[in-house]
């Protein structure tokens, strides 16, 4: 039986226009400063638009976005994307990690992320319960275990670093062991690439080595990310092969910059003897006909892990 889910990342859908200047009085000023000269002019409404209406037409068992659906980490941004996020679909099929645009500067939980606690809650968790555990978050959708990794963390002016932190880390062992002894295939997701060296270093993840590490010894099938605005193939090693590394670009981007133009993968998974296989179709916005169209899909077979 086949599986079906897709990724979504760097959404930037909020708007700073009439935000009180007293807000900017911090490292948001520099972020107002580059939403004012580019932002504003690369993340479109209207791709955001025809983003919803394409993903309302796949049927997914689990929609992931990771991380960045605001600019600079405002509260009534986080208002925006929770709106935005509700006219998306129910909490239950839609799994999320912030970015370090949504951790700009250190707010107030009930203001910000409280806003989108149902989006990033596990399966055991209830939505708004006030001991919320935070990540990783686990979600098991018809035979694929989702584990959902935060580094979003406030970091100095000009620094656009995340941090997965010694928390997390101390649970992913167990989480992906025990997904593993499951036969469940594990797809690993979070905003800031693993990969030791894929990032420039004031854009890294602080500790990719550590969760490298922890993947590489317990395994996963599949590591997603954002943050860089780029499509971007690569691999992590293991003793046991491969597991594939995927980058997608902004979902809601013109291209004007240095990124890619707006895209987004949908994947879908098959158990074989011995392996996985596993079907790769990205779907990218064409301005012309002001809609996400579909490239032909790239097919991989992913090894089956060794406990």
């Amino acid at each position: 039986m086949q599986r079906q889910f897709a990724q979504i990342s760097d959404l930037h859908l909020s708007s700073l226009v009439g935000v009180d200047w007293r807000d900017f009085l911090n490292k948001r000023a520099l972020g107002y400063l580059s939403w004012k000269r580019k932002r504003q002019f690369e993340h479109q409404t209207q791709v955001l638009d025809a983003l919803r209406d394409d993903l309302q037409e796949r049927h997914l068992d689990q929609l992931l976005v990771s991380g960045d659906l605001t600019h600079v980490g405002l509260p009534h941004e986080f208002e925006q994307a929770r709106q935005w996020l509700e006219r998306l679909g129910n909490p239950e099929n839609i799994a999320l990690v912030p970015g370090n645009h949504d951790a700009y500067v250190r707010s107030e939980w009930q203001q910000t992320f409280a806003l989108w606690q149902a989006y990033m809650t596990s399966d055991n968790e209830k939505p708004g319960a006030v001991d919320f555990s935070g990540f990783p978050s686990v979600r098991v959708r018809n035979g694929i275990a989702f584990i959902g990794l935060s580094t979003a963390c406030p970091k100095p002016p000009l620094m656009a670093t995340g941090t997965v932190g010694r928390a997390q880390l101390a649970k992913l062992p167990e989480l992906l062991a025990r997904a593993g002894r499951d036969g469940l295939f594990r797809v690993v997701y979070l905003h800031h690439s693993p990969v030791v060296g894929e990032e420039k270093w004031r854009k890294r993840l602080t500790d990719a080595g550590e969760v490298a590490g922890i993947i590489a010894h317990h395994g996963a099938e599949l590591i997603l990310h954002g943050h860089g605005h780029r499509a971007l193939h690569s691999q992590l090693t293991t003793e046991q092969g491969s597991i594939p590394v995927i980058a997608v670009p902004s979902a809601s981007a013109m291209g004007l910059g240095h990124g890619d133009v707006a895209a987004y993968n949908c994947y879908r998974v098959e158990p074989s003897e011995g392996e996985w296989l596993l079907e790769i179709e990205t779907r990218r916005f064409q301005q012309d006909a002001g809609r996400f169209v579909a490239s032909p899909p790239q097919q991989l077979a992913v090894r089956r892990w060794s406990s």
